[in-house]
């Protein structure tokens, strides 16, 4: 990859922090929760699909912002919709193990609330936010960067840089440094799957923002609106599936995962 291309890769980076910056302060002045747990700061999570398209408009102006911009919408690309079960299933499976894990090392947890009609709404919202994050974070930054660093490579990374921009939030939502590490792991472990899931079956943004998706409405069903969450459990938890996906490939040919 040229020079070029590699100044815009670091470019994007820079230019979702400093996007991002008027949402943290916005937080400090106001503070206000979207859902539980949520703060307004959350609303900078449109800052990776904005930072993607100004790099997208400078190289290829209108065609390429457009063209960055309809990959919200690309499901066709995933040819075997076998796929879509793994991008729903995986985030409530790891809950459920989660919920069975706290409540055997720790303390029985309360009942999950009954699934009601205000689920289709919040998926909703937490879809159009998932968008906003994974047009920049799968789109345009894994797309850029797979060539020289490979799946793992760039899940670590991203996870990486993905969990940095997170940490303001969290300590203005007065989380322990503890707690932040151990959220880290499973920030971290869930970006490494979503990769692997994104590269594996056809590189869609729709369905990287699926997964994203259920990450968070998964989170804010969990017992009480997410406040049982323990990241150590499902940090844990997580990266057993991340090397469990990684270790598979390496036993299993090309051939044999385009034909899942």
């Amino acid at each position: 990859m040229s020079k070029h291309y590699e100044r815009s890769d670091f470019m994007f980076f820079v230019l979702v922090f400093v996007l991002s910056i008027p949402f943290w302060v916005l937080e400090t002045i106001r503070p206000i929760e979207l859902l539980p747990g949520l703060p307004i700061s959350a609303l900078g999570a449109f800052t990776p699909a904005v930072a993607a398209f100004i790099l997208a408009y400078k190289h290829d102006r209108l065609p390429g912002a457009f063209q960055l911009l309809r990959r919200s919408i690309d499901f066709k690309r995933v040819k075997n919709r076998n796929w879509f079960l793994a991008i729903l299933l995986i985030n409530p499976l790891i809950a459920v193990l989660a919920y069975a894990v706290i409540g055997i090392v720790d303390e029985p947890l309360p009942n999950p609330a009954p699934l009601t009609l205000v689920i289709f709404p919040m998926f909703a919202f937490f879809f159009i936010g998932a968008l906003g994050e994974e047009i920049g974070w799968s789109g345009y930054a894994t797309e850029a960067l797979q060539h020289r660093w490979g799946i793992v490579g760039v899940g670590v990374f991203l996870g990486l840089v993905w969990a940095v921009w997170h940490f303001i939030p969290l300590i203005q939502a007065h989380r322990s440094a503890e707690w932040i590490a151990w959220w880290s792991l499973d920030t971290i472990s869930l970006r490494m799957v979503m990769t692997w899931l994104y590269i594996h079956s056809g590189k869609s943004v729709f369905a990287a923002a699926l997964f994203h998706t259920m990450i968070n409405l998964s989170w804010q069903l969990f017992p009480i609106n997410g406040s049982y969450y323990d990241p150590r459990v499902f940090g844990l938890i997580t990266l057993c599936f991340a090397i469990a996906m990684y270790t598979a490939q390496r036993f299993l040919s090309a051939d044999k995962w385009h034909a899942i």
